[in-house]
């Protein structure tokens, strides 16, 4: 059963583009790019013959804890217990593009390469309630301030996050999804790597992923995977952190209203087609507008 899901999973992808040329001939000039940006999160172990492609808020902090034991030549008990500012720090993991082009391509061709994927929308929730309703200093700086001042109502935001947090001031999700649909945002800067899209972190019609495990089925998959590195002693945590339940998307997009729903869906299709997620009718047909306003 487990076997036959992620085969169902890497032929849609393959499906999927496919039928998407535009899309696929972009990946194309991307791979003849090799030192590209847009390939910086495909993370490398070479002992181990390895190529992780991390999504933040799809378990990325778990992973990177395994790429970490990877590394050592001593197992840990706990993986748990690793620092996750130490996983996270970016200096920790050889990237992709830093080794030549011809060994990139080397690489891509036969190490087992893997990403994991989550429902969209619930992803973006997971990264609001990570990034904005916590007490995160960067994240106030870099994009609360701009959100509560543009969208808000807000137009002189306080300069620290203390002084917000002890206002009570912070974005609402939806003012969070004004800002994704906003044209401008993207002209300002690309999207954050915690809500830009997922097949523009990892490329799946670029790269032929050998593995492609969800959120939603985690524990398998995960137990699936460190089978086929012939990695099964190790242990993956269990992810109880800032997790946010398919079934509470509901009640978030109750403040969103239905144009914007489906603006935003467009905005994430490709991610929902891709990988398997079906389109969340119930958030965007015109018959549960008196579900969610009256």
């Amino acid at each position: 059963m487990i076997h036959q899901r992620q085969e169902a999973r890497k032929q849609l992808l393959r499906e999927m583009c496919d039928a998407d040329r535009e899309s696929f001939s972009q990946g194309k000039r991307i791979l003849q790019d090799m030192k590209n940006k847009d390939l910086s999160h495909l993370i490398v172990n070479d002992k181990h013959g390895i190529i992780y492609c991390y999504i933040p808020k799809v378990a990325c902090s778990n992973w990177k804890r395994v790429m970490y034991v990877l590394k050592q030549s001593e197992p840990y008990d706990d993986l748990i217990s690793i620092p996750t500012e130490l996983v996270h720090n970016p200096k920790l993991f050889p990237r992709l593009i830093d080794s030549p082009i011809p060994e990139m391509k080397a690489k891509l061709k036969h190490y087992t390469k893997f990403l994991f994927v989550r429902d969209p929308f619930v992803r973006l929730i997971s990264a609001y309630r990570d990034k904005f309703q916590g007490h995160n200093k960067d994240f106030y700086k870099a994009y609360a301030r701009d959100i509560l001042r543009l969208y808000g109502n807000q137009p002189t935001p306080p300069q620290s996050v203390d002084e917000a947090y002890a206002s009570g001031m912070r974005p609402s999700f939806y003012n969070f999804i004004q800002y994704l649909l906003d044209p401008m945002t993207e002209r300002r800067r690309p999207l954050d790597e915690h809500w830009r899209q997922m097949h523009r972190l990892c490329h799946p019609c670029l790269i032929k992923y050998d593995y492609v495990g969800h959120q939603e089925t985690l524990q398998e998959d995960a137990e699936q995977l460190l089978k086929i590195l012939n990695e099964g002693d190790i242990r993956f945590p269990p992810s109880f952190e800032n997790m946010t339940a398919h079934d509470s998307a509901l009640d978030w997009f109750r403040t969103v209203p239905l144009e914007d729903r489906r603006k935003l869906y467009e905005l994430y299709e490709e991610d929902f087609r891709l990988f398997g997620y079906r389109r969340p009718d119930e958030l965007l047909d015109g018959e549960m507008m008196s579900g969610f306003w009256g």
